[in-house]
């Protein structure tokens, strides 16, 4: 553990006006806006699950972990030193600590063994203050939560692999995965020629046996997490593009031929290997119908664009919370920061969106809930789980950049923290789907499933009436709908309205006044710049603060 030492006298001056160290801090108890959330979504009886997690993750261990996974990234082990092929990748001990904290917390598995009203939601939550330690780790943890529904549609896979995903053991050992005591799952979908279009895939697959037994033969430009158990993937069979399971190792024992070209060297997400691998005669087996390789696996893409948008939602309130402990203990021009009008100003815009994020993420995530027994909420999750997923993961990188502004010089530089953060912050708006692809596929969920609309409708009508300035909103978003000939290349336009206007229904019918009357004010009535601070004079900037750093 590394301990800072506290303001001392040095040399030449003594150390004097910064602020103390940011953890540990309780990430549960402290955020206001999210344990709201979680009780008014339904998942109340998790409250002692993710206070336990916040103390956890908001712990100076936890902390430094997620530092030391970023500071020392994988490093993959292609061959050994007589020049046999490995295909491994090492993770710093920092990296595993994390995973094990994961599953221990159960964050990949709730949902799926405790089935009831507001898992999802705890699920969410967990996302969201795990995300705050380090955000890497968390790609492997929503994959393997995101395998469930897909591999339940083959149940006889179902039946071997679900009893060690659903494990609470994290078993990092490179072994066949029958023999671990819990296990990942990743996924291997893009190709270099497609990217986001799987159609274009190459990869092929050929018979070799019964029980849906095939070859694979091609490639696949990012996959993340090399080091899982077995990946979800696609390749073209005889009757088109399908799914399949990969496993590491094959069923008599031996290595899988798994070829792990290079790990890609990223911007952000450093503790977490994303690499390129190819496929030569790597046994594999067929999940879901031949030819339903994306209507197999959406429903694991369906999942992880949850975790997406949960995570970002965690980095935004990571990123108000940093900002706030600075300039709470920061003082310029001759009183505190956060005393100073404009930068309070600033603080409350940031507060506004981090929290928007927060409520509009728990209420998608409660659609997963009710979608598990209901037709129109599940189609209303798949539709609002793509809004929140686009909108959300937009916003986070303005917020983070803002909120390292507020630390000045100090923002910039590694040891604060915000440099990784920033990073970080795009990332969940390319994965599983980058702004075009996600409002696309909105345009498609809305003209194919009529009950995606209707949930959607109902949603609105909730906060009608509210505030003159949401109807107004939605009339004008109403508008638009029924532009058909306008509506693709004003999707992106389409979708940013209607996340705003779930945010404002929401903020409307559950949050503090304060908080709901800003961000009508701002987002929806045109009293707003083009930056952060540029908030109505007449906000209760007190209010949304006071809320900001963890008053009800």
């Amino acid at each position: 553990m590394v301990h800072r030492a506290p303001a001392a006298a040095l040399a030449t001056h003594t150390v004097a006006n910064q602020p103390p160290d940011f953890a540990p801090r309780d990430l549960w108890r402290t955020d206001a806006a999210l344990c709201d959330a979680v009780r008014r979504e339904g998942g109340a009886w998790a409250e002692d699950r993710l206070a336990a997690l916040g103390v956890e993750a908001g712990s100076e261990r936890v902390m430094e972990l997620g530092e030391l996974a970023n500071r020392h990234p994988p490093v993959l082990k292609a061959f050994d030193r007589c020049g046999r092929r490995l295909d491994e990748v090492e993770f710093h001990p920092a990296y595993h600590a994390l995973m094990e904290l994961a599953f221990r917390h159960r964050i990949h598995a709730l949902p799926w063994d405790r089935p009831q009203a507001g898992a999802h939601v705890a699920h969410a939550a967990m996302v969201h203050l795990l995300t705050q330690a380090e955000a890497g780790v968390l790609c492997p943890v929503a994959m393997t939560y995101a395998a469930v529904p897909a591999l339940r549609r083959q149940p006889e896979l179902a039946g071997d692999w679900l009893p060690r995903i659903l494990s609470d053991r994290y078993d990092p050992r490179f072994i066949p995965a029958g023999e671990k005591t819990g296990v990942t799952v990743g996924m291997a979908m893009t190709e270099k020629q497609g990217g986001s279009d799987v159609r274009a895939n190459t990869t092929r697959a050929e018979p070799c046996g019964s029980g849906g037994e095939h070859t694979l033969t091609g490639h696949k430009w990012f996959c993340s997490a090399p080091m899982s158990d077995a990946f979800l993937t696609l390749a073209q069979a005889g009757r088109g593009l399908t799914c399949f399971l990969v496993p590491r190792w094959r069923p008599d024992g031996t290595r899988n031929p798994f070829r792990i070209q290079r790990l890609k060297d990223k911007l952000g997400n450093r503790s977490n290997a994303s690499a390129e691998i190819e496929y030569d005669g790597t046994w594999a087996v067929r999940v879901g119908e031949e030819g339903a390789g994306v209507a197999t696996i959406i429903d694991m893409v369906h999942h992880t664009r949850l975790d997406c948008g949960a995570a970002a939602a965690g980095l935004m309130r990571a990123a108000v919370s940093r900002a706030l402990h600075h300039a709470g203990h920061r003082a310029a021009f001759g009183q505190p920061l956060i005393g100073q009008p404009l930068m309070r100003h600033v603080l409350a815009d940031l507060a506004l969106e981090a929290e928007a994020a927060t409520a509009l993420v728990l209420r998608v995530a409660r659609a997963f809930d009710e979608g598990e027994a209901g037709a129109e909420a599940r189609a209303f999750a798949r539709l609002a789980v793509a809004v929140a997923k686009y909108w959300v993961t937009k916003r986070c990188p303005a917020v983070a950049c803002e909120a390292l502004e507020c630390h000045g010089g100090n923002g910039y530089v590694e040891d604060g923290g915000m440099p990784r953060l920033y990073r970080e912050a795009p990332l969940n708006a390319i994965w599983e789907g980058s702004g075009t692809v996600i409002c696309l596929d909105v345009l498609r969920t809305l003209r194919k499933e009529p009950a995606a609309l209707a949930g959607l409708e109902a949603e609105l009508r909730g906060a009608g009436g509210l505030d003159g300035r949401l109807d107004a909103w939605v009339r004008e978003t109403r508008r638009m709908l029924a532009d058909s000939a306008a509506l693709e290349v004003q999707a992106r336009r389409l979708v940013e309205r209607l996340a705003l206007a779930l945010q404002a229904g929401l903020l409307l019918r559950h949050g503090p006044p304060a908080v709901a009357e800003a961000f009508c004010a701002s987002r929806l009535g045109g009293e707003w710049g083009h930056a952060f601070g540029t908030l109505p004079a007449t906000v209760d900037g007190d209010g949304i603060l006071a809320r900001a750093a963890g008053a009800g």
